[in-house]
């Protein structure tokens, strides 16, 4: 414990040090100053326009809808399969392993709340990796993500989410199936696998060892980017908002030292590997999501009335937005799916990181499990989160597109992302300020855990696996907490975005090489499944 503890203090002496030579210079600002160019500068190269559209949200939506089609509707036709699957009706059929690849298990480094429960010696059941990756997933996307979107394209940006996250389960059904099929064994048994794996594996198979190889790379290099930006500094800012606004703190400096005690919080799980914190957060932040999305319904039932007119304002302001500067049809479409794919990762890639580690003979059986994610991400909870904030607001309380920048004034006050939903729920449950903000910060640490997995995972592909690489790695990931907690939001999340999003790039050219195997695959288990029912 001391050792971890002196790893901490050591990591965090350069920025405290750094704090107090600036305190006085207005902290938070000069945070903000230094982050928003390079916030700027790379999403303006990510996001780059064909026709006025961003060409990424192009690639996103033309390949989604591709699977979709080639695979028939997998988000429909496999919907019940993939929940009888999780609900171990084919265990039977299920061996363990990948056949002519040594069985695996995950040992030090391994994060449990995104993979599986350890508790079974090394097993892990479907049900058991739907739920840990969910719990991963559900988080500051689903509460100031959609806030986000309802503030800056009004109601009609939860439609595209939804379409979004409806194509986006077979998106993510393709994705998590290769991450299954080309994952890396180390001679330890330690699972290495992610895209970086199935681009540099697979595209060797068809012969594009260079390309695999360079796709792999960069892919690597985004999944860093975005370990920093949308699952860490992302959701510390998150964070950061509602503990100030919860605390009434107003100083320069509040949203720095907040983010140091959450890099110190965050920093004695990633560093020392404290199982027992993990396993304290996986069972707290399922907990957490449910009672969110109990508030959620008691708020809409409360409404019931105005459901419908909800739902009829979410429809037509789709294609006939009314939010201030939004863009038009186009703009609260991009705003829609900027937050769907930040929320549920469809399409980045990342969510194959965690799947790859799930034992079974079949890969395209946990291909199947991984389409029910962005279902019961952006569908379900995603969707909850936006009808509780368009029944608070149906009264006036803000205008929806704003000033642009995502903040919002209501009662002559500035409040942006997790504010606004704080703000919604207070309306409606006495004390949810306190509920939200804990729920707010325990699913933010929760995801950046989560995401510290993926970008170690990324930084080994490229450095290596050495100890002294990983410490290198946290140390940076840990300085992110801290810039997330003190620059504003429309930089972090601006930022956070273009990293996303980039991740999408290198992705797709795995995605698009490789989805044939998928389909043999998807055929190998559906006929052991037939061959055990005879």
């Amino acid at each position: 414990m001391k050792r971890i503890l002196l790893s901490i203090l050591a990591l965090t002496l350069p920025i405290t040090t750094f704090a107090q030579e600036t305190i006085e210079k207005g902290l938070d600002q000069k945070i903000d100053e230094g982050f928003k160019p390079v916030s700027d500068f790379f999403s303006n190269v990510i996001f780059f326009t064909i026709g006025g559209t961003p060409f990424v949200l192009i690639l996103l939506v033309l390949s989604a809808l591709f699977f979709t089609i080639y695979f028939g509707f997998p988000n429909v036709r496999y919907f019940a399969r993939a929940i009888n699957v999780v609900r171990g009706k084919y265990d039977d059929v299920e061996g363990h392993g990948i056949e002519g690849k040594p069985e695996v298990s995950i040992v030090e480094g391994d994060i449990r709340d995104t993979i599986r429960d350890e508790s079974q010696e090394g097993e892990v059941s479907h049900f058991q990796a739907l739920a840990t990756a969910v719990s991963g997933t559900v988080g500051n996307g689903n509460i100031a993500g959609v806030a986000l979107a309802i503030a800056l394209g009004g109601p009609g940006a939860t439609f595209w989410m939804i379409i979004c996250g409806f194509l986006g389960m077979s998106t993510k059904f393709v994705e998590c199936t290769l991450g299954v099929q080309y994952r890396d064994v180390g001679e330890d048994g330690t699972v290495y696998g992610g895209p970086m794996y199935y681009l540099s594996k697979g595209l060797k198979e068809k012969g594009f060892v260079w390309l695999g190889k360079i796709a792999a790379v960069f892919f690597a290099i985004f999944c860093i980017g975005g370990s920093f930006g949308g699952g860490n500094a992302a959701q510390s800012n998150q964070a950061t908002v509602v503990l100030k606004e919860l605390l009434g703190l107003e100083s320069t400096a509040a949203g720095f030292w907040i983010g140091i005690i959450l890099a110190i919080l965050v920093g004695i799980i990633i560093i020392g590997g404290i199982k027992r914190i993990a396993s304290v957060t996986e069972k707290v932040v399922p907990f957490m999501a449910l009672l969110y999305i109990i508030a959620c319904l008691y708020i809409i039932l409360s409404n019931f009335s105005f459901i419908d007119d909800a739902i009829g304002m979410i429809v037509t302001e789709a294609f006939n937005p009314k939010a201030i500067g939004v863009g038009g049809v186009i703009g609260v479409l991009l705003v829609g799916f900027k937050r769907a794919a930040f929320s549920n990762e469809a399409g980045a890639g990342s969510a194959s990181i965690a799947h790859s580690a799930v034992k079974t003979k079949y890969s395209a059986s946990e291909g199947l499990v991984a389409l029910l994610e962005p279902f019961i991400d952006t569908v379900v909870i995603c969707t909850m989160t936006a009808l509780v904030i368009i029944i608070f607001n149906s009264d006036g309380a803000f205008v929806y597109g704003g000033d642009g920048s995502g903040a919002v004034i209501i009662d002559g006050a500035s409040y942006e992302g997790a504010g606004i939903t704080q703000k919604a729920f207070a309306k409606y449950i006495p004390f949810s300020n306190v509920f939200l903000t804990i729920a707010v910060v325990l699913f933010a640490v929760s995801t950046m855990i989560s995401w510290s997995y993926y970008g170690l995972q990324s930084w080994k592909f490229l450095f290596g696996r050495g100890k002294k690489a990983d410490l290198v790695y946290k140390l940076l990931f840990l300085t992110f907490v801290v810039i997330g907690a003190a620059a504003s939001m429309k930089s972090i999340w601006d930022f956070s975005d273009a990293m996303i999003f980039a991740m999408v790039f290198p992705n797709m050219i795995g995605l698009y090489f490789l989805f044939p195997i998928v389909k043999k695959q998807l055929k190998r288990y559906f006929d052991a499944i037939k061959a055990a029912q005879k």
